[in-house]
């Protein structure tokens, strides 16, 4: 009689939900080294502050592209890079948790490639409002937005079965509801920072994209523009 081996829970998760871990926890974990001096020497211990200037999301930048309809890649590539560096391990490894346990749910549901795009796309919509609404020079950082896109797109296959089940679909926005409210007790206990605006519009693109990217959205989308 054959005894099955245990799986490794690793085996269950989407390649592109990992490889995107594995790259935002091996980003974090060289500049943690780095900063203790156990790799790159005496000048590793200011990788941090480099990857601050080099890949953060600046308002004022984002500014400066606007009024000057300049658009240098270096700069437009920071609307994406700022979400894979974390100002300390804490948080890049809660983003790695929200990331693998939305990540998989979503991608068996939309599939890898849409995933990704929700995970980028609300990104890059979290830098833009928050550069628009906050501005100055309070650098942007870490993969908050990006996932928060995720728990969109996850609220948005609650919100649906809920519809399907004839339950009230208001039920399926309890969760970022959850999270603004311990964003909102941390702010006014600690001290709160504005990066707030470009979680909740990573939310707001994640589930609005949702519609465009579930399995038949854009169909049904189309069928009911024809109705009308």
């Amino acid at each position: 009689m054959k005894t099955s081996e245990p799986q490794s829970p690793f085996n269950s998760l989407p390649p592109v939900v990992v490889a995107l871990a594995l790259v935002l926890l091996g980003i974090e974990c060289v500049l943690s080294l780095g900063a203790r001096g156990i790799v790159g020497g005496p000048e590793a211990v200011g990788w941090r502050l480099a990857a601050l200037q080099s890949y953060s999301f600046s308002p004022d930048i984002f500014w400066w592209m606007l009024e000057t309809s300049q658009y240098p890649s270096e700069q437009i590539m920071r609307f994406v890079s700022y979400a894979f560096i974390h100002g300390n391990f804490t948080q890049a490894l809660f983003v790695c948790v929200f990331l693998l346990a939305l990540g998989k749910m979503v991608a068996e549901v939309f599939g890898e490639v849409r995933m990704l795009i929700i995970f980028i796309i609300s990104a890059i919509s979290g830098a833009v409002v928050f550069g628009l609404l906050i501005g100055g020079p309070t650098p942007l950082i870490g993969g908050f937005p990006a996932v928060y896109g995720l728990i969109g797109a996850y609220t948005f296959i609650l919100w649906a079965s809920l519809g399907q089940l004839g339950e009230q679909q208001s039920r399926a926005f309890s969760l970022i509801a959850f999270l603004m409210g311990v964003q909102l007790l941390f702010g006014l206990i600690f001290g709160g920072q504005p990066d707030w605006v470009a979680d909740l519009s990573g939310f707001a693109a994640g589930f609005g994209l949702s519609f465009l990217l579930a399995p038949g959205g854009w169909a049904k989308i189309r069928a009911r523009i024809r109705r009308e």
